[in-house]
């Protein structure tokens, strides 16, 4: 009969040791005393169901001393196992439920399956954050460039965090927008004396339609003037007009070169005809006189001819010289 005790002592402990190895006492109480239902089955089905205890208990009852309403541990369990950041969202709905905002469990979920940071989004829509643009340059109408950087005041729109654009997509329009209203301006100074005009065009063209965030302010941190762009635009024009006269004057005086020489070497051509058929002269006077068309009286009578307006030639060729002396 001892021995049965001392068995069932035996077993008993062990049935303990079993169960405080799958129970954590400590959390089992803070839980119960918490308001959160939970026996020793519950701690060994989520231990077999390989879900820490600590992940889900514990946020649980977090929801409990907050007062949250509708939410339970089934489903804290079931989130936790499609991957969900269970903490985080319980957090996300305390500061919600304490910032007064309408956030519901499905909602959190839903933002935080979306890859968004559920707790930070809640706290962005209580405490607004402020992007600066980086330096944006854009050019009036009379051609000087103005650079500015901007401030935007933005806070989460809860409602369109799920497929609701980023961060990236608010700097892109508001860039876009300020280009676009100081190349609407007829001249600089006008956006220098009234910069606010540029935030307030910018701002009424909704330019958070579709995204994540509701801009509250644009402010014109800084605006510097940049370069004259109208006027370096002439002078490169101008230089490229000049490069192109220069071009089509070479292509004349290449054109006008070509025919100079094609004209030379007509010349060249025409005195060797010329030089060609006066070695031929002799010949033909030789052959006129063997075949009596031409007659001694006339040869001599043609060289008188020659050697008379050769020394006419030389007479006026004196003539000259004396004048010129």
């Amino acid at each position: 009969m001892d021995i049965l005790i001392v068995i069932s002592i035996v077993a008993l402990i062990i049935i303990g040791m079993i169960i405080m190895s799958f129970v954590p006492i400590g959390l089992l109480i803070s839980a119960n005393f918490s308001g959160v239902s939970i026996g020793p089955m519950g701690f060994i089905g989520m231990r077999l169901r390989k879900i820490p205890h600590d992940q889900v208990v514990k946020p649980m009852i977090m929801a409990k001393q907050a007062g949250l309403q509708g939410i339970y541990l089934e489903d804290l369990q079931s989130y936790y196992l499609q991957g969900g950041r269970v903490s985080a969202v319980i957090s996300a709905l305390i500061a919600s439920s304490k910032a007064g905002l309408n956030l519901t469990f499905k909602e959190a979920c839903a933002i935080d399956r979306a890859g968004r940071d559920v707790l930070g989004a809640v706290k962005m829509s209580v405490n607004p954050k402020v992007i600066e643009t980086p330096q944006i340059g854009a050019v009036a109408q009379d051609g000087i460039e103005l650079i500015a950087t901007c401030r935007v005041t933005v806070k989460a729109n809860i409602k369109q965090l799920v497929g609701g654009a980023g961060e990236e997509t608010i700097l892109a329009r508001v860039q876009e927008g300020i280009v676009t209203a100081i190349g609407s301006a007829e001249h600089f100074q006008i956006v220098l004396e009234s910069p606010d005009m540029i935030s307030k065009t910018v701002l009424d063209k909704g330019l958070d339609v579709g995204t994540a965030f509701e801009i509250l302010s644009i402010d014109i941190a800084d605006i510097d003037v940049g370069r004259n762009i109208g006027a370096n635009l002439q002078i490169n024009q101008a230089e490229a007009d000049k490069e192109i006269a220069q071009a089509k004057a070479e292509t004349r005086r290449s054109a006008a070169k070509a025919v100079e020489q094609e004209m030379k070497a007509q010349l060249q051509s025409m005195r060797a005809k010329v030089i060609e058929a006066q070695s031929q002269v002799p010949i033909a006077m030789g052959d006129a006189l063997k075949n009596g068309k031409l007659s001694i009286t006339d040869y001599y009578n043609l060289k008188n001819i020659i050697a008379d307006t050769q020394m006419r030639q030389s007479i006026s060729g004196k003539s000259e010289d004396l004048a010129a002396v």
